[in-house]
């Protein structure tokens, strides 16, 4: 009679590796994806909060008003965000009364919130940043 028993080491420890594998790559930071922030829609208008970060660390942060450059540089479960400064004019897509004060306000609070991040990890397909105020993005779904 023969035992598969000498094998199953061996066979466990590859089915292992391969898992862990698998746990990894599902860690990685989500590059080139729009990432939309989770949060209520802010009235009027339908524009919500995207970040975009490429794998070489450029990236566009399209805040609930305008849209800001920045360099984010990423090692492990650490990230640092350089957001450029906000422009003066509003996107040419934006209609009449749609940057409130509140949204121009909450543009530079989230601008704030983003270079006050510290930390990053996945949840599933989310990606939560640390920092002072927390933040989720979820991949958009459009």
């Amino acid at each position: 009679m023969t035992s598969i028993r000498p094998f199953a080491g061996p066979l466990l420890i590859v089915c292992a590796l391969l898992g862990a594998g698998h746990a990894l790559a599902a860690d990685e930071f989500p590059f080139d994806r729009e990432l939309l922030l989770d949060a209520a829609p802010m009235k009027p208008g339908k524009r919500m909060p995207i970040l975009n970060v490429a794998p070489n660390g450029n990236a566009t942060i399209g805040l609930w008003c305008k849209t800001v450059t920045a360099r984010v540089e990423i090692s492990d479960a650490a990230i640092k965000i350089e957001p450029g400064p906000l422009p003066d004019a509003l996107p040419a897509m934006m209609g009449n009364g749609q940057c409130t004060p509140e949204r121009m306000q909450a543009d530079q609070d989230l601008l704030a919130a983003f270079a006050q991040t510290t930390g990053w990890h996945m949840q599933g397909t989310t990606l939560l940043l640390d920092g002072v105020k927390p933040l989720k993005l979820r991949p958009a779904s459009n």
